[in-house]
């Protein structure tokens, strides 16, 4: 029997805020929250990468009491520190906690799905520093439970005691919407009641961000930090990297209406594919993501035409954004012209992992608010770009019943995932 899924908690962790209502408000608003890196030092590793989307001042210390946030500390990656505050925030939301403590949710029926791009790689990099240039006794014996990039997943499920399945999905910057349409079947089809789900990643470090800046992945704009990213726009010319979690409860609605929990917005259908075509750039005519979307939208029983809004990937590289705009029209037809395309990362920067999650943060206060958030920096356009994406300006969009979100990693995959705001 297919069961209807929706979303009945959000909890995220960005460089545009800690709560979703921040978060909203400044997306909303045109709020960039990339700035000079300040968790190490580019100059002591000469580095010419110097800007990124940070979470400022995130500290454990304030999600948990002092002795558990230590012992948290010691035995968590930044990558699953994000994921359980996030996570905290998204099961307080619905009461989730509540209601397994109170008998109406069956704690072995609630799964973790989490999708991360890159897991704990700063432990990874500093343990072989410290391997290399200290010595084998150096190295730390949480090392492997740190870095392992299923740790988001199992310590979410031991910090709430949730019993289903628990795993980590890792397919680049499609991880967490992977996870997320993962987690949607598996509830859909009856495996299970509901499942804490979405992305995390904390990949500001040294070694990353110098990786991603050789291979000119990265913008190397000389303008003020808050204006790099621009995508869909003439100027682009890469990402900028940032960091964070956006996690969900999501959830069978009868269950959800019977124990009272808040509705966000439905889920109504996923889809993936890959390119089979090169391991960093996607496919020329976009035809791997265009099959993506068009198989979300069959796979939701809609027509194309019910579409209104994509929160695109959108990432301000020269080649995602030309070639996202074909995808969009190879599936959408003369439709696309009417649609509303809109890249949050131009604010956020990219997230690798949690990216999808964030753009489905904002998709689901788009269908709640009847607001839709805009491009940033898109002051000049590209003639290969030739879409609606409401530019600098949030919209209003009364109008939206269905959105689709859109994450297209590294590897050639391609996933969308359909939303309905919920009646």
């Amino acid at each position: 029997m297919e069961r209807r899924v929706v979303i009945t908690g959000m909890g995220a962790i960005s460089p545009v805020g800690t709560k979703i209502d921040e978060i909203w408000s400044n997306l909303s608003n045109g709020v960039s929250g990339i700035s000079n890196i300040e968790l190490f030092i580019p100059a002591e590793f000469n580095m010419d990468a110097k800007i990124a989307g940070e979470v400022k001042n995130f500290s454990i210390a304030d999600y948990f009491p002092t002795e558990r946030a230590d012992s948290m500390f010691k035995d968590m990656d930044r990558v699953s520190l994000f994921c359980v505050a996030a996570s905290k925030g998204a099961i307080e939301d619905s009461g989730l906690s509540q209601a397994i403590k109170e008998g109406k949710v069956n704690p072995e029926r609630v799964g973790v799905f989490v999708g991360t791009g890159i897991g704990g790689i700063t432990t990874t990099s500093d343990d072989i520093y410290k391997l290399i240039n200290l010595g084998p006794k150096k190295v730390g014996v949480r090392s492997i439970i740190r870095l392992m990039p299923n740790a988001p997943a199992g310590q979410v499920g031991i910090e709430f005691g949730l019993k289903g399945q628990a795993k980590n999905e890792s397919t680049a910057c499609a991880s967490g919407l992977d996870a997320m349409m993962d987690a949607f079947y598996n509830i859909k089809f009856g495996l299970s009641d509901a499942i804490v789900s979405g992305g995390a990643e904390a990949c500001l470090m040294p070694l990353a961000v110098t990786s991603f800046y050789n291979m000119r992945a990265l913008s190397r704009r000389n303008v003020p930090a808050e204006q790099a990213c621009c995508p869909f726009s003439a100027d682009r010319d890469g990402f900028i990297m940032s960091e964070g979690s956006a996690m969900f409860v999501l959830e069978e609605l009868e269950s959800a209406k019977k124990r009272g929990a808040p509705i966000y917005a439905e889920i109504v259908g996923g889809a993936g594919t890959c390119d089979a075509y090169h391991i960093t750039a996607p496919h020329e005519t976009g035809e791997g993501a265009a099959r993506a979307m068009k198989e979300a939208v069959i796979r939701s029983e809609l027509n194309l035409e019910d579409i209104s809004y994509i929160h695109a990937h959108g990432t301000s590289t020269p080649l995602n954004d030309e070639r996202e705009t074909k995808a969009v029209k190879r599936a959408f037809g003369d439709h696309a012209y009417k649609l509303w395309v809109s890249s949050t990362k131009s604010m956020t920067g990219h997230m690798i992992g949690a990216a999808g999650p964030m753009g489905v943060v904002a998709t689901v206060k788009t269908l709640q608010t009847k607001i839709v958030a805009p491009t940033i920096n898109y002051n000049n356009p590209d003639p290969a770009c030739d879409l609606d994406y409401v530019p600098n300006t949030a919209r209003e969009g009364k109008h939206v019943q269905y959105a689709m979100v859109n994450s297209l990693g590294f590897g050639g995959h391609n996933t969308s995932l359909v939303l309905k705001a919920f009646e």
